[in-house]
């Protein structure tokens, strides 16, 4: 079984770094096969240009590293996306991934009635969205209407048509205190070394 992770953070030294760390270590435990796409590492261009957009009409990827990503998913049996909410949202990257990666064609087709999407990553078990930032949870809820499950989740993957949806919000990190951070790990670790799916 094979996992691919989406990773997105640019400094070492984050949260979300030791999260990709436990969670990495979990699915080792797992027995599963890990392939980390560290789009801050790889310098992923999150830009959609006009090749891009012709490609993309075309169903037809000319970009080298997106024809890679795409060609990874393919082999994927469960989808990680670990990311920091800046400013309500997914960073540039991880949104230029969606734009640019999620290819129609190869992870989606447009249904032949003409309404609606199907998926097409057909070995694709389940997909889990990880996300660390400073606000507290019930203000992102109430006042920004939760907008990682709205955008990811709902619009994204669900209208896609692919199940086992999940996702995993670590809110205030900043002002929690270290016990609980490492508990959080800990916890994480523990989860993904049992099934990749929960």
């Amino acid at each position: 079984m094979r996992t691919a992770i989406v990773f997105n953070h640019p400094y070492e030294g984050s949260y979300c770094n030791a999260i990709l760390t436990a969670v990495t270590n979990g699915l080792r435990k797992a027995k599963q096969d890990v392939d980390l796409m560290h789009l801050d590492n790889d310098s992923f261009n999150p830009a959609m240009s006009q090749a891009d957009l012709k490609a993309f009409v075309a169903h037809q990827p000319l970009d080298p590293q997106v024809i890679d990503y795409t060609e990874r998913l393919k082999k994927a049996d469960h989808l990680i996306f670990i990311f920091p909410i800046w400013w309500d949202i997914m960073p540039a990257s991880t949104k230029g991934f969606i734009d640019r990666v999620l290819y129609p064609g190869i992870v989606y087709d447009h249904h032949p009635r003409g309404f609606g999407l199907v998926p097409l990553l057909t070995n694709l078990k389940s997909v889990t969205i990880i996300t660390t930032m400073n606000k507290p949870g019930i203000m992102y809820s109430m006042l920004i209407g939760n907008l990682i499950r709205k955008v990811m989740l709902k619009s994204v993957f669900k209208t896609m048509g692919y199940k086992n949806l999940k996702w995993i919000s670590f809110t205030s990190v900043k002002s929690r205190t270290q016990e609980k951070r490492v508990k959080w790990l800990d916890d994480l670790e523990s989860r993904f070394s049992k099934n990749p799916i929960t």
